[in-house]
C-alpha cells in the first residue's frame, strides 16, 4: 500500500470528506484530491499535519512503517487559519464529532454534539445560525431550548420569540411573556389571549390591566383587595395549577 492508499484509508476510517480534510490542514479539496490519486504529494508542512491529526507517525504515513507510538483514545486538531478557528474532536457519536469549535470570517458551519461556530447544527448549538436541542444563537432554533434575537424552540427566549414558552421583545406561544404577547395565557405590555391576558393593555375572555378588554371578566388595575381576591380566583380557575400560580405572582406585583 502506498502513501496515497494510506491517506485514503487513514481519511475514510475518520469519517471525513476529503473537502473536510482540506479544511482541517488548511489546503484546497483538489490538492487533497491529487494527494489520494497520487498525482502528487504534500510538502513537509502539511505532512507533519497529517500525522498529528491522525496520530500516526511520518514513517507510518509515507513508508508504511509501524510505529511503537500508542494511539490516543481522543486526538483532535486545532487550526489557525485564513482568519478562524476550528477545532474537530477525532471522538465521535452517531457519526457526529463531539466536539465540533468552526469560527472566523466567512462561511464556517460547525457540526457535531456539541456545535459552535458561525452556522452550528448539534445536540447543544451556539452560532451566529444555531440549529439543535439547546440552541443559542442571533437566531437560534432548538427542540427544547432557544436562545438568540430570534428564538423558536419548546422554551424559546429572544428578541423576536416563538414557542410553546416564549419570552421575548414580540412573544407568540401557548404561554407568552413579552412587550407584546400573544398566546393561550399571556403576559406584557400589550397581551392577547385565548384564555387570560394580563397586561397595560389587555385583550381576552380573563383580561387584567390599565386597559382591558374582551368578551368575559375584565378587570382594571390597580386592584382592591375584593378585587384582587376576585381576579386571582378567576385566573386558578382559567388556566393549569402551575401556570396559574405564575399568572397568580403577576396579578399580586401588577
Amino acid at each position: 500500500m502506498d502513501f496515497s492508499h494510506r491517506l485514503y484509508e487513514l481519511r475514510r476510517k475518520a469519517g471525513l470528506s476529503q473537502e473536510e480534510l482540506a479544511d482541517l490542514v488548511g489546503v484546497t479539496r483538489q490538492a487533497v484530491q491529487k494527494w489520494e490519486a497520487g498525482t502528487s504529494r504534500p510538502d513537509m508542512d502539511n505532512l507533519t499535519a497529517l500525522a498529528a491529526y491522525f496520530n500516526v507517525t511520518l514513517d507510518y504515513l509515507v513508508l508504511g512503517k509501524e510505529g511503537d507510538v500508542p494511539l490516543a483514545p481522543v486526538q483532535v486538531i486545532h487550526n489557525h487559519y485564513g482568519g478562524g478557528y476550528e477545532f474537530r474532536s477525532r471522538a465521535t457519536l452517531f457519526g457526529l464529532p463531539l466536539i465540533h469549535i468552526n469560527v472566523g470570517f466567512g462561511f464556517r458551519a460547525a457540526r457535531g454534539i456539541i456545535a459552535i461556530g458561525n452556522i452550528s447544527v448539534g445536540v447543544v448549538s451556539i452560532g451566529g445560525v444555531a440549529v439543535g436541542v439547546f440552541s443559542l444563537g442571533g437566531l437560534a432554533i432548538g427542540l427544547l431550548f432557544a436562545l438568540g434575537g430570534l428564538g423558536v424552540g419548546a422554551l424559546a427566549l429572544g428578541g423576536f420569540a416563538l414557542g410553546v414558552i416564549s419570552i421575548g421583545g414580540f412573544a407568540a406561544g401557548w404561554l407568552a411573556w413579552g412587550g407584546i404577547a400573544l398566546g393561550k395565557y399571556a403576559v406584557g405590555g400589550v397581551a392577547v389571549a385565548s384564555e387570560v391576558a394580563i397586561g397595560g393593555a389587555a385583550y381576552g375572555p380573563l383580561a387584567i390591566g390599565d386597559e382591558p378588554s374582551g368578551g368575559g371578566r375584565i378587570f382594571t388595575t390597580p386592584l382592591s383587595a375584593g378585587e384582587l381576591e376576585a381576579a386571582v380566583h378567576a385566573v386558578r380557575a382559567a388556566a393549569p395549577q402551575w401556570v396559574a400560580e405564575f399568572l397568580e405572582l403577576i396579578v399580586r406585583v401588577f
